[in-house]
């Protein structure tokens, strides 16, 4: 079974008590196909930006389910012939990849550099000079 999301418009024309047991509607569409949903809640009245089928308002629902992949054509079906939903829209849920977490390692620090002494010019002619035999 996968997951899926159903978000559908229902006709402003229903009655409350329609409305109150449309939910349960679509969730026996669902369970004749053998799918189970995840907590069902009432439509709630939206003003829509441009009229659909006529109506300037609707009731908003969604849905979320598990169904497997081949009875999915058959429920988009029932939906479908249902005269009460204005629209609806069927996706597909992705479940999020699972991501290897990368632990950051504390970066090496450099080696410190000793600093080295400076040598002032006499010392080096001294040396010069010992070196050469003058």
């Amino acid at each position: 079974m996968k997951s899926y999301e159903l978000t559908y418009l229902i006709s402003p024309d229903i009655s409350e008590e329609e409305l109150k047991i449309f939910p349960e509607k679509i969730d026996s569409f669902l369970q004749e196909e053998g799918g189970k949903s995840e907590g069902l809640k009432l439509p709630v009245k939206k003003r829509l930006a441009y009229p659909i089928k006529k109506k300037n308002e609707g009731y908003w629902g969604t849905l979320n389910f598990y169904l497997s992949p081949e009875k999915l054509e058959s429920f988009e079906k029932k939906l479908a012939k249902e005269p009460k939903i204005l629209r609806y829209l069927l996706l597909r849920e992705r479940l999020p990849k699972k991501i290897e977490i990368l632990r950051i390692r504390p970066k090496a620090k450099a080696p410190k550099v000793k600093k080295e002494k400076k040598v002032e010019l006499e010392k080096i002619e001294k040396k010069l000079e010992e070196i050469l035999g003058e």
